[in-house]
């Protein structure tokens, strides 16, 4: 079977605002998930609200809408009881580090086989430019009209110091490199956290996507991402250049692969009495 770019084609309109970063996110995946052959039945998208995480409704793929923050624990269970699924997560950096920053630490712990993706635009887009926790001090918003005064967080050096399995950076302003990056944290056995520069286009005037390309670069030819030592020193650095591509890598066995190993028959095989079921679906009505 050979996969498309036509297969993951939805006709669900489009409601971001023109010009987002999120358009080119959504290209990159489709086209990581074509160039991996995974079919749309393969493959699930978990989310939970904002603007990054309506990027599942626009492809033709299984997925889960959950609560804010929570996605990557509903991600967790997933691949837990199907285990042949390929999982990802996408969240904005609101989602990801802030509601959900425990869930995020807990799954770098774990090492479940799954991708987070973050669309990091350094706002709350959804909700009208309040500070995520990416924004950088000194940044004025609706709800900080005298700057915000909180540091930002570093998601990479705190990924990199809890051994996450896969640690990398891309930016949407250069969609070929994204879609290569998604491409290889999918295929890894373990974790594997993406952070994604977006520009946010309503709300942040400075981060543009000219911001972003003027200022990314690829990792030079012959960089270890398994040396931890220099990549704290590349995420912790100064200066006007932002790098890109796979930072960190640390090869530990997947938490699904040890919890998994004596159980016989996944949840994914196991038969469902239709009367339970109906019991169970009733109390969602």
């Amino acid at each position: 079977m050979t996969v498309t770019m036509e297969d993951y084609i939805s006709n669900v309109e489009i409601a971001w605002c023109p010009g987002c970063g999120n358009f080119a996110i959504l290209d990159s995946v489709k086209k990581a998930l074509v160039e991996l052959n995974l079919a749309p039945h393969e493959v699930l998208i978990c989310t939970g609200i904002g603007q990054a995480p309506k990027l599942p409704h626009y492809m033709r793929v299984n997925t889960y809408n959950g609560l804010h923050g929570r996605e990557v624990a509903s991600a967790t269970a997933a691949k837990l009881a199907a285990d042949d699924l390929t999982v990802i997560v996408h969240s904005g950096d609101g989602g990801a580090y802030g509601e959900g920053g425990n869930h995020f630490l807990h799954a770098i712990r774990r090492n479940i086989d799954i991708t987070l993706v973050v669309h990091d635009n350094h706002i709350y887009g959804l909700t009208k430019a309040q500070a995520s926790p990416t924004t950088e001090d000194g940044t004025i918003t609706k709800v900080n009209p005298e700057g915000v005064i909180s540091h930002p967080m570093n998601p990479l050096a705190l990924a990199i110091s809890q051994s996450c399995s896969f640690v990398a950076q891309a930016t949407s302003a250069y969609p070929e490199h994204l879609a290569g990056i998604l491409k290889a944290a999918i295929e890894n056995k373990g974790f594997s956290l993406v952070n994604v520069l977006q520009p946010c286009v309503t709300w942040d005037k400075v981060h543009t996507f000219k911001y972003y390309s003027d200022r990314c670069r690829e990792l030079e030819e012959g960089y270890d991402p398994s040396d931890r030592t220099a990549a704290m020193e590349l995420v912790f650095r100064d200066g006007e250049t932002i790098p890109i591509g796979v930072i960190y890598t640390e090869n530990r066995i997947p938490y699904d692969e040890m919890m998994l190993k004596n159980v016989e028959h996944p949840l994914r095989e196991r038969g469902v009495n239709p009367e339970t079921a109906e019991k169970l679906f009733a109390r969602f009505k």
